[in-house]
């Protein structure tokens, strides 16, 4: 097990990105960005990373995949506990639901239906492995869903003040804050002394920055329940989603090719010089 690597990532999904995201914050605050979106950016720095897209885009580049499902599998497990004390410390919530409740909440929402799943695997796995039912296709409608139930909630709603302006910002910020943040994973991963391959670079950048929708979205709606401003907390997390999809399949290619030749000159390097 690689600990420094899950080490590493966890401490920068979950503790690094949203320390970095409230300085950031600071600054943006004597701005005239729509302060509920800046706070919106903020929820999304407290979220754990998702179980699918860093997974399938570190695949997709032929990086270190074990060690991305497995950062991407913890630290989901890491958020149910974390992530509502991140955005408790540095948002608050003006809910009246219970501390205990939250965590029950959360615990009935994420923890119990894959508890139950893994049970019921267990029984039904030699027919799953016959039939290979299209899980893959259940789960991204299942995710477009989601995303488009939460857009319907956040725009229908008619006291929602958003302007153009904070939108368009909000947009180029959240580009702009992946972008950096790969770029300073790709920087620290790839020291001499850094102890990491090129494959796993690739699941550090990609497990690093990547959030979680499918937990994230529950997660608000449970500490933020009855928050008059929800709506446009949310708008950040579902413009980052998309986002980071997007940005990564961009990047596999160039991504792809830095690994590749960096695992060449790791292999000539290690072969023995001939005798002259």
């Amino acid at each position: 097990m690689h600990v420094k690597l899950h080490l590493f990532v966890q401490l920068f999904t979950l503790v690094f990105f949203p320390s970095a995201i409230w300085l950031f914050l600071q600054l943006l605050s004597i701005t005239s960005i729509n302060e509920w979106l800046l706070k919106g950016l903020q929820t999304v720095g407290c979220m754990p990373p998702p179980v699918s897209s860093a997974v399938i885009l570190t695949k997709a580049v032929g990086g270190n995949e074990a060690a991305a499902i497995f950062n991407s599998a913890f630290g989901s497990f890491l958020g149910i506990v974390i992530t509502p004390l991140l955005l408790l410390l540095f948002l608050g919530s003006s809910s009246s639901v219970p501390f205990t409740s939250i965590f029950s909440q959360l615990f009935m929402t994420v923890v119990v239906p894959l508890i139950i799943g893994q049970i019921v695997r267990r029984y039904i796995k030699d027919w799953l492995e016959r039939k290979k039912p299209p899980f893959g296709a259940v789960s991204s409608c299942v995710l477009l869903m989601i995303i488009y139930t939460t857009f319907c909630d956040t725009f229908s709603n008619p006291n929602i003040d958003l302007d153009k302006f904070s939108l368009i910002i909000v947009v180029f910020l959240i580009f702009f804050v992946q972008l950096s943040f790969m770029f300073l994973t790709f920087l620290f991963s790839t020291r001499n002394n850094s102890g990491f391959t090129p494959a796993d670079t690739v699941a550090i950048i990609f497990c690093s920055t990547h959030k979680s929708l499918t937990l994230g979205i529950p997660m608000l709606k449970i500490v933020f329940a009855g928050y008059e401003h929800l709506s446009l907390i949310s708008v950040p997390l579902l413009i980052y989603h998309p986002a980071q999809i997007l940005l990564g399949s961009v990047l596999v290619p160039t991504i792809k090719s830095w690994m590749i030749s960096r695992q060449k000159a790791f292999k000539l390097t290690k072969q023995p010089k001939a005798p002259v």
